[in-house]
């Protein structure tokens, strides 16, 4: 049946039932509908005359007509809302994120200790090998991300990084209980005794657990939250919003895992044994991944599409390079694109032409010779490629300076995350006369600042702010990310001003010599909250704002990979800030006393209050920097945020 005949019979059968159909329009808010919508339309309308109760008319027509476009379910079968996806669904997903980090977030700050002390790696090494298993972690979810878009599709892999994840804690749990798996007890603080470390067999248990434990959490960073962000429909006001939320729950289910990670899971590592604690550490995950498993059903699942999106990037530049020569055509039409009308099309994504980054446009001009291409042989991708391919390729590079102008929050994260700890050592950690805190424990201070300040954002700020803005988050991405990077600035000179206070209670107490922990200044260690307190929210505005900016503005087949944007930043930021600390030492070397702003053991005597303040100026000139790249940038079509400016100015 044609187009024009579909519809004319619809259109009978609607205006037949016009009170049915005008309770669906209400619903659905359509006022214009697709092929496909329409298809399904003549499907239910073909019997409604033998029905009898109108109400179930309308909810077999409801249930047939709100499918969700490019999503099916585990079966392959469309997914159908109301059914599958939304919150519901979203929760056992933040609730297996949140398991996940209870597992894991403890070896982050304390697995140091655990190669120093048991395994007997000298400190410098330990701190390698902790850094090398989260580098690996960060890497690694770039493949994942590649191949589950690709080949095995998110939930697939999430389920198998779950697995890989488990095995890794329960191989590190039994090495950790059995003492031949491990070397001799001995105490590596005492210099007239030489510890044996790790090797032989033992030593290959102890990588090949950690590393799988590396692939598996990378397997879970790099699909999880895009598999989340599936069960939302963006197109929907409702479900946009719901989807802000979820990125917004995203955070606070880490916090939560975070938490119980930072504290109980620490102390019992600390007190009752470390296979006590990575046993804890394979119970949580193993929640995670039943809690995960429960929801297959109720999933709304993104086909894998078969082909590399990454290598269809690549296509774009090297056709445009091989076509440099070539001159644009006037009209953007001329450009080669598949046929829409094709039913072999009928699965493909379409993106109209933008005037931007127009040395791309060469990738899709057609052959001067016939001025068009043969349909029945498709063209080698290498020379010639579709608008789509390459607005594709024009959404990716528009975002890379978003990318860039991110590093620099994850370098001053370092500083809280390691500096910072060095600060609280030398403080009072007392929280009643009978209890303190455990070093490795301080980095709860930002993260119970984040449970508390994440829901107050969600459920008030959010609210209001769209009533004013028209955006059913409250404010764009791109606003969210640039208060958070201003606020990491403020974090930063807050950091070296209560840094000054430190030493001068140092200095008044003749303690500038004192050693850490068995002699603690006298004054609190929560004098550090607030700066963990401003790089909390501007946590919570840039890190979530990212992970929010990268998935709604990626193409159809990069949603997976697009998460990896921010995994990415914070392994740039990681890395940068080791350079940057030798860079710092190696100028400061021959202008201060201590050999350098960051030099030697004793943070009483060096200059870190300085270091904290040179990183808040280079915020500042980022911040600046990322004003005039956000203002530029330019929205994928169809992106919430143009939706939401479209709304906005219908109803004005």
């Amino acid at each position: 049946m044609s187009w024009e005949s579909l519809t004319h019979e619809v259109g009978n059968v609607m205006a037949k039932h016009a009170p049915t159909f005008q309770q669906i329009k209400g619903h659905y808010g359509h006022d214009n509908w697709s092929l496909s919508t329409i298809s399904e339309i003549y499907i239910v309308t073909s019997s409604l005359q033998h029905q009898r109760s109108q109400h179930i008319l309308v909810a077999r027509a409801m249930d047939k007509l709100e499918l969700v476009e490019g999503k099916v379910d585990w079966k392959g079968r469309s997914a159908v809302k109301y059914k599958h996806g939304g919150m519901r669904t979203a929760v056992l997903i933040l609730a297996t994120f949140g398991f996940e980090n209870m597992a894991t977030l403890a070896l982050a700050v304390n697995l140091v200790t655990y190669f120093n002390r048991v395994m007997h790696f000298e400190l410098a090494d330990a701190a390698n090998q902790l850094t090398n298993y989260m580098g690996t972690s960060y890497i690694l979810s770039i493949l994942v991300a590649i191949l589950a878009d690709t080949f095995f599709a998110r939930f697939k892999t999430l389920l198998t990084s779950g697995c890989f994840e488990f095995v890794g804690l329960a191989l590190l749990t039994v090495q950790a209980h059995y003492p031949k798996l491990r070397p001799p007890v001995c105490n590596v603080f005492d210099p007239t005794v030489k510890c044996e470390k790790v090797g032989g067999g033992n030593a290959a248990l102890l990588f090949f657990a950690l590393y799988m434990l590396a692939a598996g959490a990378a397997g879970i960073k790099a699909t999880l939250p895009s598999h989340g962000a599936d069960q939302f429909d963006e197109k929907d006001p409702r479900e946009a919003r719901q989807m802000s939320s979820f990125f917004n729950l995203l955070l606070l289910a880490v916090c939560l895992g975070g938490s119980v990670s930072l504290t109980l899971i620490v102390w019992i590592q600390d007190n009752r044994g470390w296979d006590w604690g990575f046993g804890l550490s394979t119970i949580a995950i193993f929640l995670g991944v039943v809690i995960f498993f429960v929801g297959l059903p109720l999933y709304r699942i993104q086909p894998i599409r078969g082909t590399s999106a990454i290598v269809e990037i690549i296509q774009v530049y090297v056709a445009a390079i091989r076509n440099r020569n070539l001159s644009l055509p006037e009209d953007p039409a001329d450009l080669y694109e598949i046929n829409k009308d094709k039913e072999a099309a009928l699965e493909e994504e379409f993106l109209p032409h933008r005037s931007i980054f127009r040395f791309l446009d060469k990738a899709a001009i057609q052959p001067s010779t016939t001025g068009q291409v043969d349909e029945q042989q498709p063209p080698n991708p290498w020379k010639l490629c579709r608008v789509t391919q390459v607005e594709n390729a024009k959404i990716i590079l528009g975002m890379v300076p978003i990318f860039g102008c991110t590093i620099i929050m994850t370098l001053c994260l370092a500083q809280l995350q390691t500096f910072s700890i060095q600060q609280g050592l030398t403080m009072d950690t007392s929280i009643t006369k009978s209890f303190k805190i455990p070093p490795a424990s301080l980095s709860i201070i930002p993260i119970v600042f984040l449970i508390i300040i994440i829901p107050v954002y969600d459920r008030i700020f959010v609210p209001i702010a769209s009533k004013f803005t028209g955006i059913p988050f409250g404010i764009t991405h791109l606003q969210r990310i640039g208060v958070g990077l201003i606020l990491s600035c403020v974090s930063m000179a807050v950091a070296g001003i209560m840094e000054v206070k430190r030493k001068d209670v140092a200095r008044d107490h003749n303690m500038l010599l004192a050693r850490p922990v068995l002699q603690p200044l006298p004054i609190s260690t929560f004098w550090l909250s607030f700066q963990y307190f401003i790089f909390g929210i501007a946590d919570m505005f840039t890190y979530v704002g990212l992970l929010e900016f990268f998935y709604s503005e990626a193409p159809m087949g990069l949603k997976s990979i697009s998460t990896c944007f921010l995994w990415s930043s914070m392994a740039l930021g990681y890395f940068f800030s080791t350079i940057l600390v030798k860079i710092v030492n190696g100028a400061t070397k021959d202008v201060t006393r201590s050999g350098g702003w960051l030099a030697g053991n004793n943070i009483n005597l060096n200059h870190l209050n300085l270091f904290y303040w040179l990183l808040s100026f280079m915020s500042l000139i980022n911040f600046f920097v990322y004003v005039f790249v956000a203002k530029r940038y330019k929205y994928r079509p169809g992106s919430p945020i143009l939706l939401s400016k479209q709304n906005k100015e219908i109803e004005e």
